[in-house]
């Protein structure tokens, strides 16, 4: 078993193309930050779940023919394999894990179902 206590600086995290800032991870989890101006995702379906909480700003998610509007205070799921995008309404950030890690073995490349 690996006890050793591994801390993310995050002004030094690298960045996806998309602009997510990968924080810490273990083997089987990862943290991600977004922090983004309004704008409209491209639809997109991943190989992994993504649990998320919003810190601040407004958003909707479009998940396969629903939608719903995040704001400060939500959390939300996004399932393994779902098609979706995010509509960004107000200046908007949130935290979110995914399982397994987003950035490990091409899991952040778009891929259809």
């Amino acid at each position: 078993m690996n006890t050793t206590v591994i801390k993310i600086d995050s002004s030094r995290s690298p960045k996806n193309k998309d602009g997510q800032k990968y924080l810490a991870s273990g083997v089987r989890i990862g943290m991600r930050l977004w922090d983004e101006e309004p704008n409209t995702s491209a639809e997109s379906v991943r190989d992994y779940e993504v649990v998320g909480y919003v810190l601040k700003g407004r958003a909707e998610l479009h998940l396969e023919g629903q939608m719903v509007t995040l704001a400060a205070g939500d959390s939300y799921v996004v399932p393994r394999g779902a098609r979706h995008h995010y509509r960004i309404l107000e200046a908007f950030s949130a935290v979110e894990a995914t399982s397994p890690p987003s950035h490990v073995h091409g899991r952040d490349e778009p891929h259809s179902r």
